[in-house]
């Protein structure tokens, strides 16, 4: 850690003694095993399609990455208003380029998510994650502050619209995610326990909906309960790398999965570390991922402005809820999703997402003294944000 004076008043002084410099490190940690990580994975999956060079995934990576450290170290320094700001901008711009990719996006595998940009095939979707947490987060407060000001109507119909889109792509599993962060964030903002009874039964009527209806949902829900149901040859494989590497792991660059799996290096790179760097490295990846989440809620318990808890609560469950999803996929504890494993995966738009929603995190739980109460721009009735000093 760098040596800053306490008496140091600059913006970086004054960022360095505020921020939650425990989950930065941990946050800094996963991208340090990412890198590690594409350098033992990727080149065996750059071979196997012919890539021009068995480092380009490498290369890419730690531009990606450095982006991400970059965008993740800006955010922080923002103020909760200007997160907010931010995150509006950002779930509106992401919105439109969601809905765009349904006309002009590259299709991949039946799906249309990606967006054709050189150098990068831009996922928007990715993008309306964190900003969408923020966003909803503000309305739910607003909502609570006002009783006048409508905030889990028009969220519920911001969630809709998104819902919408993303069937469209399809794209049932990043659908889950921002539905499941939205009823988090309605359940902690304190909603009558009737609606989150409601909300219980509604998740999984919904769930038997995309079974029936989505041909992919089905599949991969029949894969799971049956292996014998269809091809199951990635999760065979991530299972059998598990328990080729064992309690300590064969070795730096020594597993033989990532010959074989296609996706060694982004949706299946836990198998990879978990036959390499065994169970042992396994588990302090699963406690870091555990930590962050765990460590932005205890820091929240004291936090009296509704929209930073709603939004950093939504943020911390995206967080630990996409960590969750990854790794339970490769261990067969849930159907296959494919979704990155946070900094660790290869990915452009998902690092770099995850990065911002990050950002805006350790922004909004930032140490803030003399707090002062200032009218801002998207207030409604009585609402207020805080203002940093």
């Amino acid at each position: 850690m760098m040596a800053v004076s306490r008496s140091d008043t600059s913006t970086l002084g004054r960022w360095w003694w505020s921020v939650d410099r425990w989950t930065l490190a941990a946050l800094l940690s996963l991208v340090a095993i990412g890198y590690v990580m594409m350098l033992s994975a990727s080149p065996a999956v750059a071979e196997r399609i012919g890539a021009s060079s068995r480092h380009m995934f490498l290369a890419r990576q730690v531009l990606y990455s450095a982006i991400a450290v970059a965008v993740m170290i800006a955010c922080s320094l923002c103020t909760p208003r200007w997160v907010l700001r931010l995150a509006l901008l950002g779930a509106l711009g992401a919105l439109v380029l969601t809905a765009a990719t349904l006309v002009i996006g590259v299709e991949i595998k039946g799906a249309r998510r990606w967006l054709p940009i050189p150098g990068l095939s831009l996922q928007p979707s990715e993008f309306l994650k964190p900003c969408l947490a923020v966003a909803c987060g503000w309305l739910l407060a607003e909502g609570k502050r006002s009783r006048r000001f409508p905030g889990l109507i028009i969220a519920c119909g911001l969630i809709a619209i998104v819902a919408l889109l993303l069937k469209q792509q399809p794209d049932i599993g990043m659908l889950a995610v921002i539905v499941m962060v939205f009823l988090a964030q309605v359940f902690v903002s304190g909603i009558n326990l009737f609606w989150v009874m409601v909300a219980g039964l509604a998740v999984p009527i919904f769930g038997v909906l995309a079974y029936m209806f989505q041909p992919h949902v089905r599949s991969r829900v029949q894969r799971f309960l049956d292996p014998e149901a269809g091809d199951n040859f990635q999760i065979r494989m991530s299972l059998e790398a598990f328990g080729n590497g064992g309690l300590l792991g064969r070795g730096p660059g020594e597993g033989r999965v990532k010959d074989v799996l296609p996706d060694a290096h982004a949706d299946f790179v836990f198998p990879v570390v978990g036959e390499e760097f065994g169970l042992v490295v396994c588990l302090v990846i699963l406690a870091i991922f555990a930590f962050v989440v765990i460590n932005g809620l205890v820091r929240l318990r004291n936090e009296r402005d509704p929209y930073v808890t709603l939004a950093a609560s939504g943020l911390l469950t995206q967080f630990g809820l996409q960590a969750f999803i990854n790794m339970g996929s490769s261990l067969h504890l849930i159907p296959t999703k494919g979704m990155t494993l946070p900094f660790v995966s290869y990915g452009g738009s998902s690092v770099i997402a995850l990065a911002l929603g990050m950002g805006f995190l350790l922004a909004l739980t930032r140490r803030r003294t003399g707090r002062t109460e200032e009218t801002t721009p998207f207030t409604t009735g009585g609402g207020r944000l805080p203002a940093m000093t």
